[in-house]
């Protein structure tokens, strides 16, 4: 599929480029502040319906669009300035502008990898239509990246739709076959779920949360079915790695819980931009 180039101006619609990327990345900084808060609330609100318990009273209108951005510490409002993408953050010196709390780093380094996303995004497959939706899945993999850090909690409502994203742009085969897409997401599901429950009844505890499946399975909607031993050795040998270091370091026991969720989305989005080139690199040390 052919798409704008960029050969005409490269500095100027590369520009664009990034631009586009720093405005996406300050609503995923946004969006991962408020969409765990928000779900938060919803379940609270449906157990106290399932429980027959008296509503909470809460006034305060709060969505991804309201109230309007302010200081999670002094809540007081932002101005137009300090809200531009990446240079918000600078202007202010990483502190609130009314009480001088420091703005926590996830908002700008959020910014920063959505800006780098869409300049690799573009460089990699260029101004087309693979470019663009690989830009829109790596998007969601870092804003399920950081929610899952935070929180330990994949929302399905970023989750599902982009697994049915995945399946209809392979429905075009941009990133692989439509049957490999179905069965990609069919069994990366199920394979998880099977480790689930296995490692359930051999320890008696679960070792993963049930978003780890959806995200599984999202990955084998974009990648095909192929994909995936790429995707699980990467995530399962980054994870033991990291993990581990943290073990040793003392920063946590081996009873801590960990998130599984950004391993995975890192090992989707290395699929996705370099998958058949490290196959290949793998198939090609074993068989010489």
């Amino acid at each position: 599929m052919n798409g704008i180039p960029l050969a005409s101006d490269p500095v100027a619609g590369y520009l664009f480029v990034a631009v586009t990327g720093a405005v996406i990345g300050s609503f995923l900084s946004m969006l991962v502040y408020r969409l765990p808060i928000i779900l938060k609330r919803e379940w609270e609100r449906d157990c106290r319906e399932a429980l027959a318990l008296p509503a909470t009273d809460v006034a305060e209108t709060f969505n991804i669009a309201w109230p309007a951005s302010h200081c999670p510490q002094c809540h007081a409002p932002l101005k137009i300035r300090d809200n531009i993408p990446l240079f918000g953050y600078l202007l202010l010196r990483g502190r609130c502008r009314h009480c001088r709390a420091p703005i926590p780093r996830q908002y700008i380094l959020i910014e920063v990898l959505t800006t780098l996303a869409a300049i690799v995004s573009v460089a990699h497959f260029g101004m087309t239509p693979r470019g663009g939706f690989a830009f829109a899945l790596t998007a969601a993999l870092i804003a399920l990246t950081f929610i899952d850090m935070r929180e330990q909690i994949l929302p399905d409502t970023i989750t599902l739709p982009f697994l049915w994203l995945g399946l209809l742009v392979n429905r075009a085969g941009l990133y692989a076959s439509l049957d490999s897409a179905v069965v990609g997401a069919a069994g990366a599901y199920v394979f998880l779920w099977l480790v689930f429950h296995i490692f359930r009844l051999i320890t008696g505890k679960e070792g993963m949360g049930r978003g780890d499946f959806k995200l599984f399975a999202l990955g084998g909607a974009w990648l095909g079915w192929p994909m995936l031993p790429l995707v699980l050795l990467f995530a399962s040998l980054t994870g033991a790695l990291y993990g581990g270091a943290l073990i040793v370091s003392g920063r946590q026991t081996r009873a801590t819980p960990m998130p599984f969720g950004p391993f995975l989305c890192a090992a989707i989005w290395l699929a996705l931009f370099y998958g058949w080139p490290l196959t290949t690199l793998y198939l090609r040390s074993v068989h010489g």
